[in-house]
């Protein structure tokens, strides 16, 4: 490979990056150019920590022997366990404790099979392996994002040239960027989806972050609690509350998702939600698709719980559909993107009916109004009712017990 070939190459990663390809084009496209110019490269991973709720960070792979793979992988914690022992055989783990830059293994010519993996690509008739390590600045860093792993093989017999080496420590400080760039996009769009909710974080991405700029929206909104969290908290032990929390606000959250609301916020115990049009065809219908499944994915929660030999809990769920604002609301230094409005105080005030009636549903006399003919006829009244804060008492609904569920 010659200098007007490496900078071609180094020319495209920019030019892609620049154009927000993605961590998976960015590899392929790099080891396709590399080998188009003569660099024999067999195979090549890269590998990033990232900051998620679940993943740890994620590989990207390429190889050219035509074997289909997944060219990503997303991995979990590997600080114990099976995965941890695998995680300590590597040459990124090597590169990490001994502070070196690279590591390079001749498997095809008598070094040491002494890291995970090597034996296989000997075994797979790879002849060299070249193992290095891209270090974040402290500036740089976020969470366990710190640097960037990649390791490249080549099945050719005499292996990598010290051309070959010296063309790819040229060209992989530019990939490595490429790629942290690319990740950063990811992990900014996962995190205000996870903070904010999918839909409110795709706003806030595409621009809308000014205070006051918000829209006028119709949307079925929905706030659910857990019954009797008062008392739950006061008789259970500090270190269950926080697993008890989580259990069911997965549980409320995993439904709403599903049945394509948002989940705008959670307040203690309380989710607040909206199901709006352009998100679900039938806003009101959806909302009841996320209630019978919510209420499924309770019983097996309480299930596993009570064998667990942990409390148990059930959920109140208030429903009702109006005109609120949806947008920026705060201060210059600190936002919240949210739906205010009167509804929203409805919404809040409905559920906290529940306990008066002995009802874990109830929903507004709007939100009846506006479902079918088939979903209006599971409801019946459960009574007029002043709630808190709104001028004029309500009739509110429940779900008659002998209807079948939207599920």
């Amino acid at each position: 490979m010659n200098q007007n070939q490496i900078e071609a190459i180094a020319d495209w990663i920019v030019r892609r990056g620049l154009a927000g390809a993605g961590e998976n084009e960015l590899l392929d496209g790099f080891c396709t150019h590399c080998s188009d110019a003569g660099l024999p490269l067999s195979s090549a991973m890269a590998l990033i920590d990232t900051l998620h709720p679940i993943w740890e960070g994620r590989a990207f792979r390429w190889r050219n022997d035509g074997i289909e793979q997944d060219p990503m992988l997303e991995y979990g914690s590997s600080s114990s366990g099976e995965a941890a022992e695998h995680w300590q055989q590597t040459a990124f783990y090597h590169l990490m404790k001994s502070g070196e830059d690279e590591v390079r293994r001749r498997i095809g010519f008598g070094d040491p099979i002494d890291f995970y993996t090597l034996d296989e690509l000997a075994a797979n008739r790879h002849t060299d392996y070249f193992a290095l390590v891209h270090r974040f600045a402290s500036d740089g860093v976020i969470g366990e994002m710190d640097c960037i792993y990649s390791h490249w093989t080549t099945q050719k017999t005499e292996g990598f040239g010290e051309d070959d080496c010296a063309a790819l420590r040229r060209l992989i400080p530019t990939l490595a960027l490429a790629l942290k760039s690319a990740s950063l996009a990811r992990i900014a769009a996962t995190v205000l989806e996870v903070y904010l909710g999918k839909d409110a974080g795709q706003r806030v991405l595409s621009g809308r972050i000014s205070r006051g700029v918000s829209e006028r929206i119709n949307a079925v909104l929905w706030f659910s609690d857990i019954r009797g969290f008062t008392t739950i908290a006061d008789t259970t032990s500090p270190d269950q509350i926080l697993p008890l929390l989580n259990d069911y606000a997965e549980l409320v959250i995993s439904s709403v998702h599903e049945a394509g609301g948002d989940v705008l916020k959670l307040i203690g115990d309380g989710v607040l939600a909206i199901f709006k049009t352009g998100t679900c065809a039938e806003p009101g219908h959806a909302a009841l698709r996320a209630e019978a499944s919510m209420h499924r994915r309770l019983v097996e929660v309480n299930i596993r719980r009570l064998a667990e030999g942990r409390p148990v809990a059930l959920i109140r769920l208030g429903l009702h559909v109006g005109e609120v604002f949806y947008g920026n609301i705060g201060s210059d230094e600190r936002l919240d993107f949210t739906v205010v409005g009167p509804a929203v105080n409805e919404v809040s005030r409905i559920v906290s009916m529940c306990r008066s009636v002995d009802r874990d549903l109830l929903a507004s006399s709007e939100f009846v109004a506006a479902l079918s003919e088939a979903d209006r006829a599971r409801f019946v009244s459960a009574g007029r009712f002043a709630l808190r804060g709104v001028r004029r008492p309500q009739e509110l609904f429940t779900v008659d017990p002998d209807m079948p569920s939207p599920a």
